[in-house]
C-alpha cells in the first residue's frame, strides 16, 4: 500500500510539471506573437532646450497693447516695468481729468440755468462760451450789429435768451467754464503721452529683442531624444539622439 501511494505522488508531480511547462510555453508564444504584430511600435521620450529667435513684430504689438509687455517678451522686463507703471499713472490721470471736467461742466450749466435763465435744449459749445462774455443776449446782438456781423446774431431770442442777474454771477460762471475747458484741453496731452509711451516702449522692445537674438549665437541649445523599440524576438532596442545648436 505504501509503495502504491509513493508511485501515485511521483506520477502526479510529473503530470503537473508537464502542465506547467505547457502553460508557460503557450504564454511565451502569445507574447512573441503580440510583439511581432507590433514590431514597428516605438516609444520616444523627448528633451528639448533649443532656444528660438523672437519676433520684433510681436514685440511691437505687445508694447502697443500694453507698454512693458514687449520687454517682457524679450526677457528684459526689468526695463519694461517703468513703461507699465507710467501707463497706469497716465490712465488714472486720464480718467480723473475726464471725471473732473464733466463735473465742472454739469456745474456751470446748472449755474447758468439758475442765474441766467438759459435752457439746455440744442445748445452747442460756442453758446456756453458766448454767455460767459456777455451779460445778456441783447448786449451780444447789439455788438454784432455794430460790427455788421449779422450772421452771428441770435435771431431766435426765445430759444437762446440769457440774462445774468449780476455781473459777478457771469464772472463766477466763466471761472467754472474755463476750469472745465482747460481740463478737457489737458486731456489731449495725456492721450498724447499714452501714445508716446507706447512708441518708446516699442522701440525699446525692438532693441531688446535684437539683442536677445544676437545673443543666441553665444548660447548652446540642445535637443535629446530617447527611443524604445520592441523587436519581434521580445527584445528592446534603444536609440539615443543628441543635437546641439551653437
Amino acid at each position: 500500500m505504501k509503495n502504491i501511494l509513493v508511485l501515485f505522488i511521483i506520477v502526479s508531480a510529473q503530470i503537473f510539471s508537464q502542465t506547467e511547462e505547457h502553460s508557460f510555453y503557450s504564454f511565451k508564444q502569445q507574447i512573441v506573437e503580440n510583439i511581432s504584430s507590433t514590431e514597428t511600435s516605438e516609444t520616444y521620450v523627448m528633451f528639448d532646450d533649443v532656444k528660438k529667435k523672437k519676433s520684433t513684430g510681436l514685440a511691437i504689438l505687445y508694447s502697443m497693447i500694453l507698454p512693458g509687455m514687449g520687454e517682457l517678451y524679450a526677457d528684459a522686463y526689468d526695463s519694461g516695468v517703468y513703461f507699465t507703471v507710467a501707463d497706469g499713472v497716465l490712465w488714472g490721470t486720464y480718467i480723473g481729468m475726464n471725471v473732473y471736467g464733466n463735473w465742472q461742466q454739469d456745474r456751470y450749466i446748472t449755474f447758468a440755468k439758475n442765474k441766467a435763465g438759459i435752457t439746455t435744449n440744442d445748445k452747442d459749445e460756442l453758446y456756453y462760451a458766448t454767455i460767459s462774455q456777455y451779460n445778456s443776449i441783447e448786449d451780444f446782438n447789439d455788438e454784432k450789429a455794430f460790427e455788421r456781423s449779422y450772421s452771428e446774431m441770435y435771431s431766435n431770442i426765445e430759444k437762446y435768451n440769457w440774462e445774468w442777474n449780476t455781473n459777478e454771477d457771469r464772472k463766477s460762471y466763466r471761472q467754472m467754464w474755463e476750469s472745465s475747458e482747460q481740463t478737457f484741453n489737458n486731456v489731449r496731452f495725456v492721450v498724447g503721452a499714452l501714445l508716446l509711451n507706447r512708441v518708446v516702449s516699442a522701440i525699446n522692445a525692438v532693441r531688446l529683442v535684437s539683442r536677445y537674438n544676437n545673443n543666441l549665437s553665444q548660447v548652446v541649445g540642445w535637443n535629446v531624444s530617447v527611443g524604445f523599440k520592441n523587436m519581434p524576438d521580445n527584445t528592446s532596442a534603444y536609440n539615443l539622439n543628441f543635437v546641439a545648436n551653437f
